[in-house]
């Protein structure tokens, strides 16, 4: 019998009555009913976001006009629209309970799966789900922020810290590997997508639409991720910082490249075929 918790657990019995607990535990705060319904709503912001990032890098590869092509640059141009401003300040709090729903998991394991066969497995399973808390907790802010008409582009105060970090040997080495632990991120973004594991996120029967929007949106958003990592790597190599401008500054590299138009279109497709995953998730996702 799979160990439910990985490091209090002494037999089967006390890990199975552990399990028991958490996943209750864990399943009634995901399953409140307001909780619940601000938390998928995450995902529907989500994919409005992908949307917009998407459209900008399509829109900066046929000519259209410029932008950021990232988080940023899409929620600033979320908050110009009529209705942005309220939208931004729901995604505040649909963002802030995404990511207590993934504490939650931390803690108390998932609701609604059963825990891994191993402790290294629930570990690791715990640790991604703490990861994607911090990153909903810093959309969150980014949310508050453009929302209250204080959000600022993400690219410049990457390059400003990435050129404080080289003033020092530490940061240097801090650089590089966080730039190889974002392109390993984006690997397994890639993966996920290639071997459609993302399906068991979801409840119900997985349409050919679903499958295809999930595959071409992960991988998509994978390369981009690992792109992003690629550049933190070569700005600190050439001690370039102002290289290191995450999303867009990747994207728009990959638009400066041999039929760039032609990537940068493929890509910003990519990215909005993930948000519209997003919305898929925001119906079916296991919570």
């Amino acid at each position: 019998m799979a160990e439910t918790n990985p490091f209090k657990a002494s037999s089967a019995d006390s890990s199975s009555k552990s399990y028991d607990t958490s996943s209750s535990t864990a399943g009634r705060i995901a399953q409140n009913s307001v909780f619940e319904r601000f938390a998928r709503a995450g995902f529907v912001v989500s994919g409005i976001v992908h949307g917009i990032i998407g459209y900008i890098a399509i829109r900066i590869a046929i000519g259209g006009g410029g932008g950021i092509a990232d988080q940023s640059g899409a929620m600033a141009e979320l908050a110009g629209k009529p209705g942005g401003v309220v939208a931004l300040w729901v995604g505040v709090v649909a963002f802030v309970l995404m990511a207590l729903w993934r504490l939650a998991e931390t803690a108390f394991g998932s609701s609604s799966e059963p825990d891994a066969d191993s402790k290294k497995s629930e570990a690791t399973r715990r640790g991604k789900a703490f990861s994607l808390s911090v990153v909903y907790f810093a959309f969150a802010f980014s949310a508050f922020e453009f929302a209250r008409g204080s959000g600022e582009p993400s690219g410049g105060e990457s390059a400003g810290l990435t050129a404080r970090m080289l003033q020092t040997t530490a940061g240097t080495v801090t650089l590089v590997v966080s730039g190889l632990i974002i392109i390993a991120v984006g690997g397994y973004h890639v993966h996920k997508g290639a071997s459609q594991n993302f399906l068991d996120d979801i409840e119900g029967t997985n349409s050919v639409l679903v499958r295809r929007l999930g595959t071409v949106g992960y991988i998509a958003k994978g390369l981009a991720i690992a792109a992003v990592g690629l550049l933190v790597i070569l700005a600190t190599s050439r001690s370039e910082p102002d290289k290191a401008t995450g999303l867009d500054g990747a994207l728009k590299t990959l638009g400066a490249q041999p039929y760039g138009a032609t990537l940068l279109v493929a890509a910003g497709l990519g990215i909005i075929s993930y948000g519209l995953y997003s919305f898929v998730m925001a119906r079916y996702a296991k919570m």
